[in-house]
């Protein structure tokens, strides 16, 4: 198999990876928000306040919490890292 392929094949399972996180924090951040009757979300100011803050912070200042919930994401990811690094 061709480099080039190799590297399609790996950007294409990252990007499902991708995919699966953005898809798991649409579905929380709906069930947190009030749904409007014309199909609108609204956040509430709290967690508004709280995401902002995290916005706003750089990763080695979040707390440990916020770290690990990051760390746990990169996780996912690492299996396809190590298979295409030892293939």
């Amino acid at each position: 198999m061709g480099v080039v392929t190799r590297l399609n094949n790996i950007i294409e399972r990252l990007a499902e990876i991708e995919h699966d996180r953005w898809a798991h924090w649409q579905r929380y951040m709906h069930g947190k928000c009030e749904q409007r009757h014309d199909g609108s979300l609204v956040v509430p100011p709290n967690l508004v306040a709280q995401w902002e803050k995290q916005l706003a912070t750089s990763y080695c200042d979040l707390t440990e919490q916020e770290k690990e919930s990051d760390r746990a994401q990169v996780r996912k990811y690492l299996p396809t890292i190590v298979e295409a690094l030892t293939d």
